[in-house]
Parts: C-alpha cells; structure tokens; sequence
C-alpha cells in the first residue's frame, strides 16, 4: 500500500493486502473477516446476539462468535501450537458450538498433517462462510445489511 492509501475502509475494518509476502497477507484476510463479524454484532444487546435464525434452526450471531473462537483455538492452538486445551464453550446455549475433538477424529484430518498454510486457508473460508450467516442474522435482527 501506498502511504497515501488508508488502511481502513470506513466503517473501520483493516484493508487486506493485496500483494507482498505470504504470511502478512494471510494475517490480513483473517483479520478482515473477523473484524467483519465484529461488524456484524456492534451496537447488539445480549437479547439479539441470541436471537435465532429461522426454524428449526437455532444458529445466533452469539453461536457464530463461539463457534469461530472454538474452531480457531483448535487449529492454532491445538493442532498447530500443539497444546492440549479443552473447549472453552461448552453446552447448547449458542446453538452453534463445535466439538473440537469430534473434529480432529473424523475423515479427512485422522494422521494427516495439516501445515499453518493450510489452517489460514481454511480460517478465512471458515470466517468468510460464516459472515455470509452473520449478515443474514444481523438483517433478521434489526433490518442491518452490508459489509
């Protein structure tokens, strides 16, 4: 980027980059999708982060933030980082909310070696889908749309 680029759209979300080396790039979409579901949740009360999609559905924006925060503790911190954490949300509150054993012990991952290219992929996919969720929950909550 040029110094005369901001680096934020104006709703205050970071710029991803758009060339330059591998990592910082990667760094810069997942960092953009999370600011996006930040997005998507501001200004809500607890009441309307709870408020479920449409039946028999129970998905929430509150279920979204656990279940990305589940799923990137897992890659990160367990298969990457190597360390043995248990879920940090736990029970059915959110409506979505995963299992981070169940994960690794199914096909494809069972003795596969991931590599820290692959788990940033998969990240911003992971964020990328989810957002799609998020912008229709967040317009069922309160009209919102955008971003």
């Amino acid at each position: 980027m040029t110094t005369d680029t901001p680096h934020t759209l104006p709703d205050g979300r970071p710029i991803p980059l758009m060339t330059g080396p591998e990592l910082p790039m990667l760094e810069s979409w997942l960092e953009f999708h999370r600011a996006t579901l930040a997005l998507k949740c501001a200004g809500l009360d607890d009441a309307q982060a709870r408020v479920a999609s449409v039946e028999p559905s129970s998905l929430t924006l509150l279920g979204l933030v656990q279940h990305l925060a589940e799923v990137e503790r897992n890659w990160f911190q367990r298969v990457i980082g190597g360390l043995e954490l248990p879920p940090v949300f736990d029970g059915d509150a959110s409506g979505y909310v995963l299992d981070p054993a169940r994960t690794l012990d199914e096909a494809p991952f069972t003795g596969t070696e991931v590599s820290l290219r692959w788990v940033f992929i998969h990240m911003i996919e992971e964020y990328a889908r989810h957002n799609g969720h998020a912008d229709l929950l967040r317009e069922r909550i309160d009209g919102v749309t955008g971003a």
